[in-house]
C-alpha cells in the first residue's frame, strides 16, 4: 500500500485522458507495453509466452499484466499488446540486435520499430502506452550517454506513432545492488554514497520523460533509497525494502515479486481518466 501511494504521489496530478471515448465498445482499443524483464514481469520462474512475444523469463504478473487486467474491468474492449523484452537496453530498443530480437519475437526489426508500426495501425485504438528502459544500459553498457541519446528518440517516435493525446507513462528504476553492497561491506558510507548516485540518476531520468512531457512513476524514492535508518531486523530500511520486495537477498535476482508488481500496476491505474 505505500508503495503504491508513494509512486501516485510523485506522478499524481498528471491526468491520463484516454482518446479513444469515440470508439465503440466492440471495436477493440489498446494497452501497449515497451521494456524490459520488468515489462514482462519477469521473476525467478520458466519462461512462457506472453502475448505472441516468447519474453525471457516472464510470467504472466507483471506490473503490465496486472494493469491490463484492472483496466479490462472498465473497458471490455480492452487489448494488451506487450512488445517488452528481458535484457532490452535504449540502444537495442531503438536499433535492434541479437540476441533480444529473435528470442523475443522481433521478426525484422526492433522493439520500437515493432511497437511503433502497430500504433500506426491502430491509430485512434490506443488507449494509453507504458515503458520502462534503461536499467540495461548502466549494467550492459552504454551507461547514461547512450540512455541520454535513445530514450528520448523512442519517446519521440512513439508520440509520432500514437498521437498528440495518447498517455505515455514511464518509471525510474529501485536498485537491487544496495543489498549485496550492504552484506559485502556493512558500511554505512558506501551505503549513502550509493543511494546518492541513485537519486542523481533518479533525475537523469525525470529530467528526459519531462522533456518528452510524460509523467514517470517513482519507484527508486517509494523504495526509500536514502533511507538507512536501521530496523529491528539490524538492516538498513533501503536494504531492507530491496529484500522485502525483490528477489535479490532470497535468489540472487534483481527482479520484483508479486506485491511490488501489483502496487505499480495500481499506481498507474489510479491515473488513468478512463472512458
Amino acid at each position: 500500500m505505500k508503495l503504491w501511494l508513494a509512486i501516485l504521489a510523485a506522478i499524481g496530478g498528471a491526468a491520463l485522458g484516454v482518446p479513444v471515448t469515440a470508439v465503440a465498445d466492440t471495436v477493440p482499443v489498446y494497452y501497449v507495453a515497451l521494456g524490459d524483464s520488468l515489462a514482462t514481469g519477469a521473476q525467478p520462474a520458466p519462461s512462457g509466452e506472453l502475448n505472441g512475444l516468447n519474453a525471457a523469463n516472464g510470467t504472466n504478473r507483471g506490473y503490465v499484466d496486472d494493469l491490463y487486467a484492472a483496466e479490462r474491468t472498465k473497458m471490455p474492449n480492452l487489448r494488451l499488446r506487450n512488445f517488452g523484452c528481458g535484457g532490452e537496453s535504449t540502444q537495442t530498443m531503438l536499433n535492434g540486435g541479437a540476441p533480444f530480437d529473435a528470442r523475443c519475437g522481433y521478426k525484422t526489426s526492433s522493439q520500437l520499430d515493432q511497437a511503433v508500426a502497430f500504433l500506426q495501425a491502430h491509430r485512434g485504438q490506443i488507449a494509453f502506452i507504458t515503458i520502462d528502459v534503461g536499467a540495461s544500459d548502466l549494467t550492459i553498457g552504454g551507461g547514461v550517454p547512450a540512455i541520454a541519446a535513445n530514450l528520448p528518440v523512442i519517446l519521440d517516435h512513439l508520440r509520432d506513432a500514437a498521437g498528440s493525446n495518447v498517455p505515455i507513462v514511464g518509471m525510474n528504476y529501485y536498485d537491487p545492488f544496495l543489498a549485496p553492497l550492504w552484506f559485502s561491506t556493512h558500511d554505512l558510507a558506501a551505503l549513502q554514497a550509493n543511494a546518492a548516485n541513485d537519486v542523481a540518476l533518479d533525475g537523469f531520468f525525470d529530467s528526459l520523460y519531462a522533456a518528452a512531457g510524460d509523467p514517470e512513476a517513482d519507484v527508486l524514492n517509494a523504495f526509500s533509497t536514502t533511507d538507512l535508518t536501521s530496523q529491528p531486523d539490524g538492516l538498513p530500511l533501503n536494504v531492507e525494502r530491496i529484500c522485502q520486495w525483490t528477489w535479490m537477498c532470497s535468489a540472487g535476482n534483481i527482479h520484483a515479486n508479486d506485491a511490488v508488481y501489483a502496487a505499480v500496476a495500481q499506481a498507474f491505474e489510479q491515473l488513468h481518466a478512463l472512458p
